[in-house]
């Protein structure tokens, strides 16, 4: 039976692994934080801002297009323009104008 002597390649090895992980980590910190986080942030704003809207308010849709909201309903705004009146998705509403 012939025996071998183990060589010192184990730890290398575990370290290596060790640095992969942690680098792993690292990023999905860094993804978290930089990406998702600030995202998040801002979808939530936009919720609470659709929230807040109520007739008579003057806002201006992801178009550009400002105008009066005149009547809302769950998914949509009629809203008043200088040519006339629009009936938009609420969603598409980016912000309030003001004052």
């Amino acid at each position: 039976m012939i025996a071998y002597a183990q060589n010192g390649a184990a730890p290398e090895a575990t370290q290596s692994m060790i640095t992969l992980v942690v680098m792993l980590v690292a990023f999905a910190a860094i993804f978290y934080f930089l990406l998702i986080r600030p995202q998040r942030r801002r979808q939530k704003e936009h919720r609470d801002l659709l929230g807040s809207l109520k007739r008579g308010d003057r806002v201006v849709t992801a178009g550009g297009i400002m105008g009066t909201i005149e009547e809302m309903s769950d998914d949509s705004v009629v809203l008043v323009v200088e040519e006339g009146k629009l009936r938009l998705s609420k969603g598409s509403i980016v912000d309030k104008v003001r004052k």
